[in-house]
C-alpha cells in the first residue's frame, strides 16, 4: 500500500466551470449519491447548477465553494473506487477553499459538515467582501512594498515570484500604474473575484464565520494537513484547527511554504483532485488548476515529486493505471 510519501491536494476558486463534474457522475453511482446528499443539505440542486448552471450563479461564491468542494470530494472517492482503496495520502492541502477538502480527505471534517462551512463562508465572503485582487510577477517582499503604498495587502504567495495582492479596484488601478513603472516588461493579471480575499478586507467576514466554526464539530486528523495561514502542518486538536481556518480567510495563503513544507517531510508524488480550468467548454478539454504551480515549484530541485491529477474521467484513467496492482 502507498502511504505516507503521498500529497493530496484541492484547488480553490477559479477552477469551476459549467459542466463541471458531469463525467463522473455519469460514471458512478457513488458520485451520484454524493451529489444528491449535497443537494439535499444545501437545499437546492447542486448537480443541476454544476452541469448546466441555467442561471449563470457558478461563479458566485456562495455557490463557487460548494460546487468545487463536492466536486473535488467525488474525484477522490471515484480514485479511490478504482484503485480499491489502496492508495493511501499521508499529507493533505488544499489551496484557500480547497483546505476544506484537505480537511474532509484528513477525516478532520465529515463531507456535509464542510459543505455547511464552505455554504456559509462562501455566503460571507460574497455579502461582506470588497475589492478585487491581482497577481503579481514578484517576490512576497516587493508585492508587499508595492501594496502598502496602495492601500492594498498580499493575499497569496503561490511562488517565489508569483505573488497575489488584494484592494479596492481603484486601488489596485494606481498599484498596477505603479508596478508597470518599476517593472517595465512584466505584466500582471488581474483575478475575477467577488473581493479581495485573504486580505484586511476578509476581517468581517471571519468574525461572523467564527460562529460556524465554533457549532461544527472537528476530529482529530488522520494524516496531516497543511495550513494555508501558518505555511506548515495544522495542530490536531479541534481549537487549533479551527483557529487557523479563522486566520485563513484575512491572512495570505502560504500555498508555496505548503508545498515546501510537504517535500521536507519526504513527500514524493503528489495527487491533485478536483476543478479545472482551460478554455475548452467540456471536462476533457480541462487542465489542472494547481498543476503548473506545483511544476515550477519544484523544477530546480533534482528529484522533484512525480505530479498527477484527478479532475475528469482521462486523468482518473490515467491516474488509476500509474497505481494498478
Amino acid at each position: 500500500m502507498a502511504t505516507s510519501p503521498i500529497l493530496f491536494v484541492f484547488p480553490g476558486q477559479g477552477s469551476q466551470y459549467p459542466g463541471i463534474g458531469k463525467d463522473l457522475f455519469d460514471a458512478f453511482e457513488s458520485v451520484r449519491q454524493l451529489y444528491g446528499q449535497a443537494s439535499e443539505a444545501l437545499g437546492y440542486d447542486l448537480a443541476q447548477l454544476s452541469f448546466e448552471d441555467p442561471e449563470g450563479k457558478i461563479n458566485l461564491t456562495r455557490y463557487t465553494q460548494p460546487v468545487l468542494l463536492t466536486h473535488s470530494i467525488s474525484c477522490l472517492q471515484a480514485f479511490q473506487e478504482v484503485t480499491n482503496g489502496k492508495v493511501d495520502a499521508g499529507l493533505a492541502a488544499g489551496h484557500s477553499l480547497g483546505e476544506y477538502s484537505a480537511l474532509v480527505a484528513a477525516g478532520a471534517l465529515d463531507f456535509l459538515s464542510a459543505l455547511q462551512l464552505v455554504k456559509t463562508r462562501g455566503q460571507l465572503m460574497g455579502d461582506l467582501g470588497d475589492g478585487e485582487m491581482e497577481a503579481l510577477p514578484l517576490p512576497i517582499e516587493s508585492a508587499q512594498e508595492l501594496a502598502e503604498q496602495h492601500y492594498c495587502a498580499v493575499a497569496a504567495c503561490n511562488l517565489p515570484e508569483q505573488t497575489v495582492v488584494g484592494g479596492r479596484a481603484e486601488d489596485l488601478d494606481a498599484l498596477v500604474n505603479d508596478f508597470q513603472e518599476r517593472y517595465p516588461g512584466k505584466r500582471s493579471a488581474r483575478l475575477k473575484t467577488e473581493g479581495a480575499f485573504h486580505t484586511f478586507y476578509m476581517i468581517e467576514a471571519a468574525l461572523r464565520f467564527r460562529e460556524a466554526l465554533s457549532a461544527t464539530p472537528f476530529s482529530s486528523p488522520a494524516i496531516e494537513v497543511l495550513s494555508n495561514s501558518s505555511g506548515i502542518f495544522h495542530r490536531k486538536d479541534s481549537n487549533s484547527i479551527r483557529a487557523g481556518l479563522f486566520s485563513q480567510l484575512f491572512n495570505p495563503v502560504q500555498w508555496h511554504a505548503n508545498l515546501m513544507h510537504a517535500v521536507t517531510q519526504g513527500c514524493d508524488t503528489i495527487i491533485e483532485f478536483g476543478g479545472g480550468i482551460g478554455k475548452g467548454q467540456t471536462a476533457a478539454e480541462k487542465k489542472p488548476n494547481l498543476a503548473s504551480i506545483i511544476k515550477k515549484s519544484f523544477r530546480h530541485q533534482p528529484n522533484p515529486p512525480r505530479y498527477l491529477s484527478v479532475i475528469n474521467q482521462e486523468t482518473l484513467s490515467d491516474a488509476e493505471s500509474v497505481f494498478r496492482l
